[in-house]
């Protein structure tokens, strides 16, 4: 395809000549499916409700007709278009974008996001802007202090609309939506459409028209973009199982995602231990401590980010051919963000789970959900493992063969085959070479775990799995059913009327401790305060977690109960 058949192509979509030719200075070659659905609807005054996996040009599917309906406009201080996206690192890059796309109109935005001073932002904003792109806490902030006005808004973006509500930000957009004029436009852009998702379209859309595009079909002979697999492993053997997995797959770039901040920093360290250049990330990390992990992951100087799902929010990492779940999800919305990260655009990827025996009945669940199949291997062997490396080895040697600076060693050889034959000197050079680069694979077979057929197939005798939360009335008590040994009971200081329902404290506990769900017991939800049984031996870590993170936005103090 030849330039004039591109621009003519984002032309024909609506879009302005000069921005269809500035699409093409970028080196874009034709719209993707969510642009072709998106732009001419939004462009003609629509609200949207758009379902479209990460990485499917969803960014510019926005962007470009906001820039468009804003070319000629006359310019004030006041933003006309506000985009919501909820981490930093999101907002940095969905600025970054409208920027790029809209130099031929000089258009004026601004990313405000938690992190940088604050009195940077409402500089910026009192010399004037006209696209703001924010996080929704920061812009709830610079809406109370009346530094940021929304009166003048037209058009109000959602940008990854379900990883903002899993955030906790439900209450932040409400409050800033009703402060943005009832005539605007309204667009939404998730990758999942939970029902969440709709009640908010259904307060805050006018009529919108629902776009969904579906996971790409591959051509027949043609892989998945994305080869998803899984390994079953006692929970004993996990760490040994990663470390097998790594050495076999040799990822270029790698998200390790793991579910709490203990499990990021210990998992972390004891890879770096094991000679691999891991780095962590997680929320208890301050943004100067973000940017340097970011730029040695991106630089090349580390391979491995083990991160938990929280800090990941809104990474975009060109070269990652990997993502690992070093537990499984335990929503199918999380499994399809994480593994999102790759296979974008041309690029394949890889994702893998690493799941204990009594996690296998989640990985169903996410199968049904995804609609696509994983494939369950076993971990590699001692024996396969040496081969692997031997291998590696032997492609390393053969590149040295051809290096023109041999003849500067024909000297020691002479010198060694006087004591030695020439094939004890060729197997001591090669044994010290495949030493040094790769280490001799010594380590006792990981036992393998089957993948039980009911779980597969799906078992529909006894209770198993069965879910207990049903909402968050004041009074409910439910019992996820733990059947550990001694319990303590955790006072949580907050309740209904903060929209705390039990789903939240197990999801907070399981997601930022080492229990899991069914580890928790008794949860009684009052109106203004809360109670939670836990393993009396974890009692101390669920307060310190609870009390470090927040339940649907809220800052909470956990403590035992003292009655």
């Amino acid at each position: 395809m030849d330039a004039t058949e591109t621009v003519n192509e984002f032309a024909q979509l609506g879009l302005r000549t000069e921005l269809a030719e500035s699409l093409t200075q970028l080196g874009y070659e034709a719209p993707t499916p969510i642009q072709r659905s998106a732009i001419p609807q939004m462009l003609a005054g629509k609200d949207l409700l758009c379902q479209a996996a990460t990485g499917t040009g969803k960014t510019a599917a926005f962007a470009l007709p906001l820039l468009n309906q804003r070319a000629e406009w006359e310019r004030g201080k006041k933003p006309t278009a506000l985009v919501l996206a909820p981490t930093r690192e999101l907002c940095m890059q969905v600025a970054e974008a409208v920027h790029r796309y809209g130099r031929p109109f000089g258009m004026r935005t601004l990313p405000v996001y938690g992190g940088q001073p604050i009195g940077r932002q409402i500089s910026a904003l009192k010399r004037g802007v006209d696209i703001v792109v924010a996080t929704p806490g920061r812009a709830l902030d610079l809406l109370q202090r009346g530094t940021l006005s929304l009166s003048e808004v037209q058009t109000v973006v959602l940008d990854e609309a379900d990883e903002m509500l899993d955030m906790g930000f439900a209450e932040d957009i409400e409050a800033i939506l009703e402060q943005a004029p009832s005539e605007r436009q309204t667009v939404m852009f998730s990758a999942t459409m939970p029902k969440r998702i709709l009640r908010i379209a259904k307060a805050h859309l006018r009529d919108p028209l629902r776009i969904e595009i579906p996971r790409e079909v591959q051509d027949e002979g043609e892989g998945p973009k994305i080869q998803q697999t899984a390994y079953i492993v006692s929970r004993a053997h996990k760490v040994a199982a990663l470390g097998r997995i790594l050495d076999v797959e040799a990822p270029t770039a790698a998200l390790v995602f793991c579910r709490t901040r203990d499990e990021v920093d210990q998992l972390a360290e004891t890879l770096n231990g094991r000679g691999y250049r891991a780095e962590g990330l997680h929320g208890g990390m301050d943004q100067a401590q973000r940017d340097r992990v970011m730029g040695r992951l991106r630089s090349g100087n580390a391979e491995l980010l083990v991160a938990t799902d929280v800090a990941a929010r809104g990474l975009d990492i060109d070269h990652l051919t990997h993502v690992i779940n070093f537990d499984v999800p335990a929503a199918p919305e999380s499994y399809v963000h994480r593994i999102g990260r790759v296979g974008r655009g041309d690029r394949r990827g890889v994702a893998i789970t690493i799941a204990e025996p009594r996690e296998q009945r989640l990985l169903r669940t996410i199968e049904r959900s995804i609609r696509q199949r994983i494939d369950i291997a076993k971990v590699p062997t001692s024996a396969e493992l040496r081969e692997r490396r031997l291998t590696a080895t032997r492609n390393n040697l053969a590149r040295i063969c051809l290096d023109e600076d041999l003849d500067d060693y024909r000297g020691l050889l002479g010198s060694l085959t006087v004591d030695f034959n020439i094939d004890q000197v060729t197997l001591a050079a090669i044994k010290m070479a495949h030493l040094a680069t790769v280490g001799e694979a010594g380590e006792a077979d990981i036992p393998q775990v089957e993948f039980s057929s009911s779980e597969r197939h799906g078992d529909r005798g006894g209770n198993r799995g069965k879910s207990s939360t049903r909402g968050g009335r004041a009074g409910q008590k439910i019992r996820p059913g733990s059947s550990r040994g001694k319990m303590q009971r955790l006072f949580i200081s907050a309740g209904a009327e903060a929209g705390i329902r039990p789903q939240d404290v197990v999801g907070a506990i399981a997601n930022e401790t080492t229990l899991a769900g069914s580890d928790v017991g008794v949860i009684d939800i009052s109106a203004r305060f809360s109670t939670v049984e836990v393993p009396a031996d974890s009692a101390k870590e669920v307060i310190a977690a609870l009390s470090a993170t927040r339940i649907k936005g809220k800052k909470v103090k956990a403590r035992r109960d003292r009655h």
